[in-house]
C-alpha cells in the first residue's frame, strides 16, 4: 500500500521503506535495477515520489494505492524497448503501469534506464522549452525578375 500522502517520504529510502506488500517490493526491486544500470542519476523525492535526473528529469517512480507506475520523460522515444510505455501527458512522457504480478525483466529495466539517461545526454533537458530543434537551412531564394524593357 501506498504511503501516507499526509507525511511524505523525506529521502529516496525513506519511500521504498514505507511502502508494504507487493507495491514495497516492486519499487524497491525498481530503484535497486535502476540505481545500478545509472549510479550517476540523482535520486530525489519531488512531487512525492521518486525522481531520477541527470540532465534534467529522466524517469519517475510511483506507487499508488493498486499499481506502481514506472514513467520516462523521453518514453515515447523508448516504446521500441518497452512496447507497454504509454504515452501521456507533457514532453514526451510515456508510463508504464505495474500491477500485481505485472511482469518486467531487469535487463529491460537496465536498457530502458541506460537509453533515458543517453537520450537526455545528447538531446539535453527534457523540460526546457527553450531548446527548439535545430532549423534546417531554407533553400536559397531565386533574386527577384527583372522588369522587361520599355
Amino acid at each position: 500500500m501506498p504511503m501516507n500522502a499526509a507525511k511524505p517520504a523525506s529521502t529516496p529510502a525513506a519511500y521504498g521503506a514505507a511502502l508494504a506488500g507487493w507495491q514495497g517490493r516492486y519499487v524497491r526491486a525498481l530503484r535497486a535495477a535502476v540505481v545500478g544500470a545509472a549510479p550517476q542519476l540523482v535520486e530525489t523525492v519531488k512531487w512525492g515520489h521518486l525522481v531520477y535526473v541527470s540532465n534534467g528529469p529522466v524517469l519517475l517512480i510511483r506507487a499508488e494505492d493498486h499499481r506502481v507506475l514506472f514513467g520516462f520523460w523521453r518514453g515515447k522515444d523508448l516504446r521500441h524497448v518497452e512496447p507497454r510505455l504509454r504515452p501521456g501527458g507533457k514532453y514526451a512522457m510515456a508510463t508504464l503501469e505495474l500491477l500485481e504480478g505485472t511482469p518486467l525483466a531487469q535487463a529491460t529495466v537496465v536498457r530502458l534506464v541506460q537509453e533515458a539517461v543517453a537520450l537526455n545526454l545528447s538531446a539535453g533537458d527534457p523540460t526546457d522549452l527553450r531548446r527548439k530543434a535545430p532549423r534546417t537551412a531554407a533553400a536559397p531564394r531565386p533574386p527577384p525578375a527583372m522588369p522587361a524593357a520599355v
